[in-house]
């Protein structure tokens, strides 16, 4: 059973990439959707409880952020694999700008988000780690994990 962990700055691309790579069989946990702690709590539990496997969309760029989740995952005997977006802030800004209006995030949330971010490292306790970025045709390239990244 995997945990996928989402980890990057608003507009990177996050969501996108669950669409296109996990809707099909992954449970989409994101508090953009879910809108409060408590109701991703309830999520979470849900899925453990009926071994689904799971996606974490959310920014969570501190080790910390990521900790609860890594550690809820291996405590059901979850596989814990996190996947990193390449995070520039222009690029981010500029998609950013393209949501609707009440869904931007203003630039000091995504400043303050890039202020916070922390490359993950396998040391968290996740079984993978890939580094993913868009290409210039607007396509995902994902690749393995390596610390020079």
């Amino acid at each position: 059973m995997e945990a996928v962990i989402l980890i990057g700055l608003q507009g990177a691309g996050k969501s996108t990439f669950y669409r296109q790579r996990f809707a099909p069989s992954h449970v989409h946990v994101s508090l953009d959707v879910l809108k409060t702690r408590h109701r991703e709590r309830t999520l979470l539990a849900e899925c453990i409880a009926q071994r689904r496997p799971l996606v974490v969309d959310n920014t969570n760029p501190a080790r910390a952020d990521r900790a609860a989740y890594i550690t809820l995952a291996k405590q059901a005997g979850y596989r814990a694999l996190g996947y990193y977006f390449q995070s520039c802030v222009e690029h981010c800004q500029r998609r950013n700008l393209q949501r609707p209006t009440g869904q931007q995030i203003p630039l000091a949330g995504l400043l303050g988000t890039a202020g916070r971010l922390e490359l993950p490292a396998y040391d968290e306790g996740f079984d993978e780690l890939h580094y993913v970025r868009i290409t210039s045709e607007g396509a995902f390239a994902v690749q393995e994990w390596r610390d020079e990244v």
